[in-house]
């Protein structure tokens, strides 16, 4: 059986004090609000890109359609100039003059195609500039806001992490020199048992798993030398006994 000196027994309490606060510090930096917040508006943010880049798409090939239609009337435009030139200058045969005139004609209801054309794509152009506008907005919204949130993650890191030194120091210091093979049994029983590997025991009752210890474990404990290493019956903890206990 294991043994220790009973003021080691007694100060790996404080161990264990600064072990469970050093446990809870670390499970608080694992689950500070601004992660949960930071997820939640990663989550945002990708779904706004992807209706980003799908707007921004839409609007890149909107504008090269608008400046296609805009090449095809202002081709057919500089055609038909130049057809009323030829036909103003009356040179040529009356029946060359009669084919530009049918041309012009040809030309005009062409012009008057692609500009129908050339307004549609423009009005469906405004209507995704529209959207791209308020996309973009809305993303760079979420981007200050996660910038926001970064920011307090941080600062709640840092405070964190001081008090996690700080303690960590003051655990170094409390467990400097204790017994070799009380702290090995007690690191393995921390990691058996959820970060508790010891606990007071007051009256009857073990501080570990809040359960009373029967008459007869109770009375064997008492019968062990004040050196002797016990365990709860019911968990499994180094039991320490207390000078009042």
């Amino acid at each position: 059986m294991t043994t220790a000196p009973a003021a080691d027994q007694r100060r790996l309490l404080d161990v264990q004090a600064l072990d469970t606060r050093l446990d809870q510090l670390a499970h608080k930096r694992r689950t500070l609000p601004e992660l949960a917040r930071l997820a939640e508006l990663d989550g945002q943010l990708d779904d706004l890109h992807t209706s980003l880049v799908t707007s921004q798409t839409a609007v890149s090939d909107l504008r090269r359609e608008v400046t296609k239609a805009e090449t095809d009337v202002e081709q057919v435009r500089n055609r038909a100039a130049r057809d009323q030139q030829r036909l103003d200058s009356g040179q040529g045969s009356a029946k060359d003059l009669q084919a530009i005139q049918h041309e012009l004609e040809s030309l005009a209801r062409r012009q008057g195609d692609l500009e129908e054309v050339e307004l549609e794509v423009m009005e469906r152009l405004e209507a995704h500039e529209t959207a791209l506008a308020e996309v973009t907005s809305a993303h760079d919204a979420l981007r200050a806001q996660r910038t926001e949130v970064e920011s307090a993650r941080d600062e709640a890191f840092a405070e964190v992490d001081r008090e996690i030194a700080q303690l960590g120091g003051e655990r170094a210091k409390a467990a400097d020199g204790l017994d070799s093979g009380l702290v090995t049994l007690y690191e393995r029983l921390r990691g058996q048992l959820g970060g508790s590997g010891a606990a007071a025991l007051r009256g009857r009752r073990c501080e570990g798993c809040r359960l009373e210890l029967n008459p007869l474990d109770l009375d064997a404990i008492k019968k062990q030398s004040d050196d002797q290493v016990v365990r709860c019956e019911e968990c499994g903890r180094i039991l320490v006994r207390l000078p009042e206990a």
